[in-house]
């Protein structure tokens, strides 16, 4: 139940903070009072869209702030995914708009998004706005309401969970389908490619190679060259014998200085040092000679590198490649569409086996949830029957025309609420109604709905709209006896309906004489002041002698 509602500088409201009892809660005031502005405020926290308009003027944002008590899990479970503290199922819900429009909602004081509040409020409060009758010639109104009445709820839930999940199938394979068909349309085009990059017998790194093995074969004769001139330095001696080989040179060196160290110990040293270098030198030599006898001066040789190398460049460029690796990648890929496409159609049959399942699962669960309309049907047209009889429409024939559509997440029916005054020739209830007949309707629904929906509050913004007399106070029976089992808001201008509460609050507009600004409030009345307000609405503005008494034959 609603709790406590606190707004601030929300349009002509610029503070409000009051406690609501259990019951049926009547709410009055003259027209143009601010109820509607009341009601307005309350939607915010449900979830509803936020505008700057909300803001009072000279207000840098207004705040919506409303206190519930429920014990709904199915609420605990939103608060939980949403890591909001549970609190016993005490609720704090704050809706804050700035005045650039923007909004921010609070649940328990953590952030949510808005989406959050519109599932919480959805199981909290229910709305019934003056325009909502419109809702009469709304299939999907029309079926909700017979199902809450069946106790459908679980078997909707589990029909659209498996239409979502048969969709979604679908999906898959059209997917799938279309892949398959794009494989054969390319065949012959991806298996020319395949072809092509499966005969390069590409490797990873081996244009790197190429390449350096290129620039040595184009500078083959510099190298060998270079090379032989190494060699040479180091063994050619002078033609005339006047020098030797740096070999020979230090090998000759190598002996004296060890002759000299048997008198001149530092002398020893520097022979080894020198014997060191020379076999360094020979090592070094060895290598050049290597590297020399290995130097390829084949033409033949360098015109198949550059080939190769031109080849693995055009692939690349035709590819839009950058490396080897991604020519390899794309090698692959062609081969697993090109050899891979049964594998592919060995999937699409599966899955069309698993549509057909899921497509059965889907027909038996229709199936189920049509038996329950069918059967639900005739008592929930008896049902509303009743109600608009006991609301003087004494002929008044209520019927439930349940018919077959293609299947869908709802399952495969429509529901059409039927209605004559007279009894004979029933029609849709939307082309036939007159205002005070749809509003019976509509709060016979409402009634309906509350016995078969856990709803804790509903609101009636003047459903009591096109009827007076008896008739009014008739609705206002019916509405009362609602507020036994929930909490019911009756915002209504029929003393007959203001009558059944246990309490009455009365909306105001007052004008600043300082400012001339329009301030709306609302006051919870005494009993001697409900009295004087059910007496306003009797008489108007002068209040008679016959209007109090009959006031007070009302509220007894």
């Amino acid at each position: 139940m609603l709790a406590r509602l606190h707004v601030r500088n929300y349009v002509l409201i610029d503070s409000l903070e009051i406690d609501f009892p259990e019951g049926l809660i009547i709410i009055t005031g003259q027209t143009g009072a601010g109820k509607s502005i009341l009601l307005g405020a309350l939607s915010l926290v449900t979830g509803a869209k936020a505008d700057a308009s909300m803001v009072s003027e000279e207000a840098d944002n207004c705040v919506v702030e409303a206190e519930f008590d429920t014990c709904d899990a199915a609420i605990k479970s939103i608060l939980e995914e949403n890591d909001v503290e549970w609190d016993e199922g005490h609720l704090i819900i704050r809706r804050v708009v700035n005045r650039s429009g923007r909004s921010r909602a609070f649940v328990n004081d953590s952030p949510v998004p808005v989406t959050v509040l519109q599932d919480i409020s959805s199981r909290l409060i229910d709305i019934h706005s003056q325009h909502q009758t419109l809702l009469l010639s709304d299939k999907q109104f029309q079926l909700d309401i017979l199902d809450h009445f069946a106790g459908n709820t679980q078997l909707r839930q589990d029909c659209a969970a498996a239409w979502k999940e048969y969709v979604s199938k679908k999906s898959e394979l059209a997917a799938l389908e279309s892949r398959i068909a794009r494989i054969a349309s390319d065949k012959d085009y991806n298996d020319a490619q395949y072809r092509q990059l499966e005969s390069a017998s590409l490797r990873e790194g081996e244009l790197a190679e190429l390449e350096e093995e290129q620039k040595q074969l184009a500078n083959a004769e510099d190298i060998k060259m270079g090379l032989c001139g190494v060699e040479e330095l180091f063994t050619a001696a002078s033609s005339t014998g006047d020098s030797m080989s740096i070999d020979s040179s230090l090998k000759e060196s190598f002996k004296i200085l060890t002759k000299v160290g048997r008198y001149l110990p530092a002398a020893s040293g520097l022979a080894e040092r020198l014997e060191s270098c020379r076999l360094e030198l020979d090592d070094i030599l060895a290598e050049v000679s290597d590297m020399n006898s290995r130097v390829d001066m084949s033409q033949e040789r360098l015109e198949h590198v550059e080939a190769r190398m031109s080849m693995l460049y055009g692939l690349l460029k035709k590819h839009a490649c950058a490396d080897e690796a991604e020519l390899i990648a794309l090698r692959d890929r062609l081969a697993d569409e090109l050899f891979d496409s049964t594998r592919l159609e060995e999937q699409a049959a599966e899955l069309k086996e698993d549509i057909r399942k899921q497509e059965a699962y889907c027909s038996s669960l229709a199936d189920q949830l049509h038996d329950a309309r069918v059967k639900a049907a005739s008592g929930f047209a008896q049902g509303i029957t009743e109600s608009l009889r006991y609301m003087e429409l004494p002929y008044a024939v209520f019927e439930t025309e349940v018919t077959d559509i293609p299947l869908s997440s709802i399952g495969r029916d429509s529901v059409a609420f039927l209605f004559s005054a007279t009894g004979r020739n029933a029609v849709d209830v939307s082309k036939c109604a007159s205002g005070g007949e749809m509003s019976r309707i509509m709060l016979a629904l409402k009634a309906m709905m509350a016995r078969f929906t856990s709803m804790p509050t509903m609101i009636f913004d003047e459903i009591d709209t096109g009827v007076s007399g008896s008739v009014a106070d008739k609705m206002g029976s019916m509405i009362c006896q609602m507020g036994e089992y929930m909490q019911v808001f009756a915002i209504t201008h029929l003393p007959q309906v203001a009558a059944k509460g246990r309490a009455h609050y009365v909306v105001t507009k007052t004008i600043d004489e300082t400012t001339t600004k329009a301030v709306s409030g609302i006051l919870r009345l005494s009993d001697a002041d409900r009295v004087t307000e059910v007496a306003r609405m009797l008489s108007g503005s002068v209040l008679t002698d016959a209007a109090i008494a009959n006031a007070k034959e009302l509220l007894k």
